[in-house]
């Protein structure tokens, strides 16, 4: 999801093809303002003069049926619609202003999400729930009250949206929390009650590595248990930060499951006391940088580019095994190991690199594209990748 003020046409867009070079299959913008919907026909059509295809998804709270209503070039342009049942609207105004939203997306052959969020959760659906755990002495957690209320709000949101004429291929389900645990439970029972396809993500997971390691605790179990159709990592920017870290993240996590590929993975030693200089992780972190930077042209040139993997290791004890798994690998010489750094190309001994750490690394990095542009097919001039 992009950070940009999505009124600045601009910026946004220009977020948008930076996060569909970083991986991202889709995007999303809020549209909270007259000026927000009326930028999003300007932010798709500059995203389409720089070639980038990649759907546009419109995030709408408190008053999306009145700008999808008055901005219809704005519904146009976007390829889905992202609903929350909880911030459209109080009383019986509910569930006429979401199926106003769904008709928008019926007539103009858009699919939604409904994206229900553990913060803005129906209160009045809540405090029924907990009023029944009272009368009846049920004894439940409030958690388990609250993770049960997000999946009624779910299913009874995807009826309704079906009642309003979008189909069953038309409707995308999710249900936001920030506790791994609970996040689980919910998608779990959701799986068990709907077929509708279901959008993965923990809201608020913070910042970092804590934003990283607990999307991926998360999620990492759904998936592997066949949950989830879509996801997002949703990490808390640094001031300033780049914002294609939550795609890094989700790419990574699908590629580790082996579920996805969307980039060469880099395989590289953790460091011990033989690895007393820095040069291999200097190498490692310059490798990882060269082909994040080079992705959004060899995916658009070679096949299969994503499913190489490079290894840079620091030392005698696994550089030469993990180098010669690996598609191309360096092993570089720890602390008292002769200053050579034998190189394999598919487990064979290629050459011998010496020098010092930046002439290591441009040597090196000039072999990875050696090895890219020899060994996979390119594609015809022309194609797109979609």
């Amino acid at each position: 999801m992009t950070i940009t003020d999505t009124a600045d046409a601009e910026a946004t867009a220009t977020q948008c093809v930076e996060l569909t070079d970083a991986g991202s299959e889709l995007v999303r913008v809020t549209v909270n303002s007259p000026a927000a919907a009326a930028a999003v026909p300007e932010i798709r059509r500059r995203m389409l003069d720089r070639d980038c295809q990649t759907p546009l998804i419109g995030d709408f709270h408190y008053n999306g049926h009145q700008l999808l209503s008055r901005y219809p070039a704005c519904a146009e342009a976007l390829a889905k619609y992202r609903i929350n049942p909880g911030n459209v609207g109080t009383g019986s105004r509910r569930d006429e202003q979401f199926s106003t939203i769904c008709k928008i997306a019926r007539d103009h052959g858009k699919p939604v999400r409904i994206g229900v969020n553990g913060g803005s959760l129906n209160q009045d659906l809540v405090m029924a729930k907990m009023q029944e755990n009272t009368d009846g002495q049920l004894g439940r957690s409030s958690e388990a009250i609250v993770n049960e209320c997000m999946v009624i709000s779910a299913i009874e949101s995807a009826a309704l949206a079906l009642e309003a004429g979008l189909g069953t291929d038309q409707v995308v389900i999710s249900c936001k929390v920030s506790s791994p645990r609970d996040l689980i439970a919910i998608y779990r029972e959701l799986a068990r009650q709907t077929t509708q396809p279901l959008h993965l993500g923990l809201t608020e997971a913070g910042m970092g590595l804590k934003g990283q390691i607990w999307s991926a605790a998360s999620m990492g179990i759904l998936l592997d248990e066949g949950i989830g159709d879509t996801i997002r990592v949703s990490l808390t920017p640094q001031p300033g930060g780049d914002r294609r870290e939550e795609v890094y993240a989700a790419c990574e996590l699908l590629q580790s499951l082996g579920l996805r590929s969307f980039a060469p993975s880099i395989t590289a030693c953790p460091g011990c006391g033989r690895t007393t200089s820095t040069t291999f992780q200097e190498l490692a972190e310059r490798i990882q940088h060269h082909v994040r930077d080079m992705m959004p042209v060899w995916k658009t040139r070679y096949h299969g580019v994503e499913e190489m993997r490079v290894a840079v290791m620091g030392c005698v004890v696994n550089g030469p095994g993990e180098s010669k798994a690996a598609n191309i690998g360096i092993s570089l010489p720890g602390t008292g190991e002769e200053p050579t750094c034998p190189v394999y190309v598919d487990g064979r001994h290629a050459t011998t690199l010496r020098g010092a750490s930046d002439e290591l690394a441009d040597a090196f990095r000039q072999l990875v594209d050696d090895y890219v542009e020899q060994h996979y097919q390119k594609k015809s001039i022309g194609a797109h990748v979609t």
